[in-house]
C-alpha cells in the first residue's frame, strides 16, 4: 500500500527534482495518496459535438465556423441522461472516481456557468446542469468527481494568437490574450467554489504553438507554460481549496503547482502515440485510454476493445505505478453505449474476484513487456502473466527472498526455482488464465 510516509518521502524527492515554490497542503498530500490508491477511474467526454456522431474533434476535423456550430445547442436535449445510472455504472464497473468534460474545446461548457451563457443549462432545450447531477449521485454513491476543462477553446473570440488546431472555425485574427486567459480563470474559479470535485485535469496547452510541428517544442509564445501563466491558475485553485487536486495533459514533465501527471493513450514513459515520452516524475500517475478508438460519440467506431484487452490494459497500468482511466462517450440522448456498458461490468466483476491485486497497490519489482506485470501490497508480490505460451515461466533478475508461492485464484501451491537470481515459475496447463493467471509471492 502507498503510505501515507511513502508520499512524504517521494514529495521531498520531487522537490529536489526543482520544485521549490509550491508546498502541498498536508490534505493534498493524503488525497494524492487517495488518488494513487484509487487505481480505477472512468472518463466521460460528453458535449454537444455528440450530436454529429464524429468524435469530440468533429468542429475542427471537418472546419465547422463557430457560427455554424453555435447552431448545435439548439439540438441538445439528452432526456435519457440519468446521473444515478451513470455513477452506479462506473462503482459496478469497479471505478473510484469519474472525471468528466465540463468544457471540451469548443468551448461549450456543460455546467451551469455564470460567466458565459454558452453552456447546458442557458443555450440547450435540455436547460439542466448535468455537472451539479452527478455531483449530487457521486456524493451519494462515494465516487469522488473531477472536472476535466479545456484551455484550448475554438470559439472564445480572444483566445489569440491562435495555435494549430481550429484553424478553420472563423475565430477573428485578432484577440486579447489576457482577457482569454481572465475568462478561463474565472470558470475554473467558479468550478472550484461551485462543485464538490476532487481536482482538475486539464488539457489544450499543447495548442500554443504556431504549427502541428512544434507542438513539443519551446516556442517564441510558449515557454515551459508561461504564457498560460499556470502558477497563476493553480494558486488560485489552491486558494479555494488546497486539497483539490491538478494535472494536465501537456505531455512535458510536470510544472510548478500540479500534483498527479498523467499519460494519454499511452504507458507511463511510452510514446506509441507520437506524442508522449514524457518523464515520469514522483508524482501520482495516471493513464487514460479509450473504449473504441473515439473519445466523443462516434457513430461508426465500432472498433470496440475485448475485455481481455481492457483488463490487462488494467493489470499493466497497476503494474506503472498508474491508475487507468477508461473512457466512454455518452451518445446524443445522454446513454453510454451497450457495449462499453458491457465490458465495463465485465472489468467490475473481474475485480470484485481479483482487486485485492490492483486496488492500494503500488509497482512491483517484475516487468517484462506484454508478458509479465507485478504489484505489490506490504510483503505480497502478485505476478500478473499475460498470454502465456509455456508452462515453465523464467523471471530475470530476481533477488528477493521468498517464503511461499501460491497461485491467487484458488491458493494451492505453486512449483517454482530459484538459481542464479532467476525465478523459475511451473504453470500447468489447467492453471492458466486466458485473461491473467496470478502468481501470489509472500517475501521474507
Amino acid at each position: 500500500m502507498r503510505t501515507f510516509q511513502t508520499l512524504i518521502v517521494l514529495f521531498i524527492s520531487f522537490f529536489a527534482m526543482g520544485q521549490e515554490t509550491y508546498s502541498p497542503s498536508k490534505e493534498n498530500i493524503e488525497m494524492r495518496e487517495w488518488f494513487q490508491n484509487a487505481s480505477f477511474g472512468m472518463f466521460i467526454h460528453w458535449g454537444v459535438y455528440s450530436i454529429l456522431g464524429d468524435g469530440e474533434w468533429v468542429m475542427n476535423n471537418q472546419d465547422i465556423s463557430v457560427e455554424r456550430y453555435e447552431l448545435l445547442p439548439d439540438f441538445f436535449n439528452p432526456q435519457d441522461f440519468n446521473a444515478e445510472e451513470i455513477v452506479s455504472l462506473a462503482k459496478e464497473a469497479g471505478m473510484k472516481y469519474i472525471t468528466i468534460t465540463t468544457k471540451h474545446h469548443d468551448g461549450f461548457a456543460m455546467y451551469n456557468s455564470k460567466i458565459s451563457d454558452y453552456n447546458i443549462v442557458k443555450a440547450t432545450p435540455y436547460g439542466k446542469d448535468i455537472l451539479r447531477m452527478l455531483e449530487q449521485e457521486c456524493k451519494k454513491q462515494g465516487i469522488k468527481l473531477f472536472a476535466y476543462y479545456s484551455q484550448l477553446d475554438w470559439h472564445h473570440k480572444d483566445y489569440y494568437p491562435l495555435g494549430w488546431t481550429g484553424r478553420k472555425t472563423g475565430r477573428p485574427e485578432s484577440g486579447n490574450w489576457e482577457t482569454y486567459l481572465e475568462y478561463q480563470d474565472a470558470q475554473i474559479k467558479e468550478l472550484a467554489e461551485n462543485y464538490d470535485i476532487a481536482g482538475f485535469w486539464f488539457d489544450g496547452w499543447w495548442d500554443q504553438a504556431p504549427n502541428k510541428k512544434d507542438w513539443h517544442e519551446a516556442v517564441t509564445y510558449r515557454i515551459k507554460g508561461e504564457d498560460w501563466n499556470l502558477e497563476k491558475t493553480y494558486k488560485m485553485i489552491h486558494d479555494v481549496n488546497s486539497a483539490l487536486l491538478i494535472g494536465n495533459n501537456h505531455h512535458e514533465m510536470p510544472f510548478e503547482g500540479e500534483d498527479f501527471q498523467m499519460f494519454e493513450k499511452d504507458l507511463p514513459g511510452k510514446n506509441s502515440t507520437g506524442f508522449g515520452g514524457a518523464g515520469i516524475s514522483t508524482l501520482p500517475l495516471e493513464t487514460c485510454e479509450t473504449i473504441n478508438t473515439s473519445w466523443g460519440f462516434n457513430l461508426q467506431d465500432d472498433k470496440h476493445k475485448s475485455v481481455k484487452e481492457l483488463i490487462q490494459y488494467l493489470i499493466k497500468s497497476a503494474g506503472n505505478n498508474a491508475n487507468f482511466l477508461l473512457n466512454v462517450g455518452p451518445m446524443p440522448n445522454g446513454k453510454i453505449q451497450k457495449e462499453h456498458i458491457e465490458r465495463l461490468k465485465a472489468m467490475g466483476k473481474w475485480l470484485e474476484e481479483n482487486g485485492e491485486t490492483i486496488y492500494k497497490t503500488q509497482k512491483g519489482t517484475v516487468y517484462i513487456e506484454n508478458k509479465v506485470s507485478s504489484t505489490k501490497r506490504g510483503n505480497k508480490l502478485y505476478l500478473h502473466l499475460l498470454d502465456l505460451d509455456s508452462e515453465n515461466i523464467q523471471i530475470p533478475n530476481f533477488n528477493q527472498q521468498i517464503r511461499d508461492v501460491v497461485f491467487y485464484q484458488d491458493k494451492t501451491e505453486a512449483s517454482y526455482q530459484v538459481s542464479n537470481n532467476s525465478l523459475t515459475l511451473n504453470v500447468p496447463s489447467e492453471k492458466q488464465n486466458d485473461i491473467d493467471t496470478i502468481i501470489e509471492i509472500t517475501l521474507k
